[in-house]
């Protein structure tokens, strides 16, 4: 059985974190996600 297409119509973008342990990695992501949701609708900020 072959695989379905993968659709790549939404944009995305990857981000990348290097850092030590407690070092607040998460907290930025979660910082940053916060913000880009004030400023655009469509992006929905999730618990972690």
């Amino acid at each position: 059985m072959a695989k379905e297409k993968f659709d790549r119509s939404k944009p995305h973008v990857n981000i990348g974190t290097i850092g030590h342990v407690d070092h607040g990695k998460t907290t930025l992501t979660a910082a940053i996600t916060k913000v880009l949701a004030k400023h655009n609708p469509r992006i929905t900020v999730r618990a972690f």
